[in-house]
């Protein structure tokens, strides 16, 4: 059975860190986007209404992981490196790759999920107005497999 050093019956905690080796820390999170067709070829196009959809993504998932210790309760403040935003875009949706980097006492992989979650909620909140049905649904829009894709330290 799994140990979870965060809780103890029914209190959370902040781990503590003091006692462990600053190391080079890396975090590679994932995830996808799936909109409608049009909706893709106005972002490839550079057409959207509410302008780069990429580059204010790109901006919204390093602001994101620079503030992950403020969003997850018990994420310490970790000193990033680096961060580095990239996108595939695909036939039927948009892939959004995050790198994070460190020197510090613990890992990044929370760094770089949120900020490949805040990168993907960005893309739809740009492309909303386009992604609605006539009913104001989403039925074409969906967030898929944010995922850790590797951990290191050195």
């Amino acid at each position: 059975m799994p140990e979870f050093t965060h809780i103890s019956e029914d209190r959370v905690r902040m781990v503590d860190v003091g006692e462990k080796s600053e190391m080079k820390r890396l975090a590679v999170a994932a995830g996808n986007i799936y909109m409608r067709p049009e909706t893709l070829t106005a972002i490839r196009n550079g057409t959207v209404i509410k302008g780069n959809v990429l580059a204010t993504a790109r901006v919204a998932a390093t602001l994101a992981v620079k503030d992950t210790f403020r969003i997850i309760p018990m994420c310490h403040a970790i000193p990033i490196t680096a961060v580095e935003v990239d996108f595939d875009q695909k036939e039927d949706h948009i892939e959004v790759t995050v790198l994070v980097r460190s020197v510090g006492k613990t890992g990044v992989e929370m760094e770089a999920l949120t900020g490949v979650s805040v990168a993907l909620l960005t893309i739809w909140d740009m492309v909303k107005s386009a992604e609605k049905d006539a009913q104001g649904q989403y039925p074409d829009t969906r967030i898929d497999r944010i995922r850790v894709i590797r951990k290191k330290k050195e």
